[in-house]
């Protein structure tokens, strides 16, 4: 039996995935621009910059959400195909 899937469907948790990606690099960006200062001898930046740089983590999260759920999907599906 062919596979029914698409190949430009979209799977759920993948819209998941891409955001905590986007939110990772920005908070990367975030890190990078906080520790800058640190090697140039400049005036540190605010503290909400540190703040910022926590949307690496919470990025993360958001893709592991992601993951999990295409994870579940999946299962189901193979369930579901079994039966």
């Amino acid at each position: 039996m062919p596979d029914k899937t698409q190949t430009n469907s979209a799977a759920p948790g993948d819209r998941l995935i891409r955001a905590g990606a986007v939110v990772f690099f920005i908070g990367a960006a975030a890190t990078l621009v906080t520790v800058a200062p640190l090697f140039f001898g400049a005036k540190p930046f605010p503290t909400y910059m540190f703040g910022l740089s926590m949307l690496m983590a919470v990025g993360f999260l958001i893709a592991g959400a992601g993951v999990l759920r295409s994870v579940s999907a999946g299962r189901r599906q193979a369930r579901g195909a079994a039966r």
